[in-house]
């Protein structure tokens, strides 16, 4: 006499599950997502930094000697090793080459991350005997921040 309708929907317990499930998901996902936006701005600051470290080698490989005074602005770092440097830019407060050590020194502005903000990032040349120079990164930049470095 009477037909059994078969319900269709979800039942509560089904959708907390996708609720719960998702919730997990974005709470790795959201902060994996904000440090690959912070890498990408800050691709503008190592990408400038290694342009300098090859115009700060090619000066060494010419010169036998580092740039022999310091270099703290973009006109000085332009006339000197003839690359352009976009300081006050969007995420480059200032920009530095020591004199006589070709340390390079960019401190970093405006990326939305405190703990990148107002940090350093450093390039260290050494020569080897052969007479290869080799760059090493560092500053005081968070580790996971630094080019090259996985996490």
């Amino acid at each position: 006499m009477f037909k059994k309708r078969k319900q269709k929907g979800f039942t509560l317990l089904e959708l907390l599950i996708v609720v719960a499930i998702i919730g997990i998901l974005a709470s790795i996902a959201v902060p994996i997502y904000r440090a690959q936006t912070v890498k990408a701005k800050l691709t503008e600051v190592t990408n400038s930094m290694s342009n300098i470290a090859s115009a700060v080698s090619a000066y060494y490989a010419e010169e036998g000697t580092w740039p022999p005074v310091s270099l703290t602005t973009a006109a000085a770092i332009k006339s000197t090793l003839g690359v352009s440097v976009p300081i006050g830019a969007r995420y480059i407060q200032s920009a530095t080459v020591t004199g006589g050590s070709g340390l390079i020194t960019f401190l970093a502005a405006n990326t939305g991350e405190t703990t990148v903000d107002g940090q350093t990032f450093t390039l260290t040349p050494s020569v080897t005997t052969e007479g290869a120079i080799s760059w090493m990164w560092g500053g005081t930049i968070p580790y996971a921040y630094l080019p090259g470095i996985k996490y």
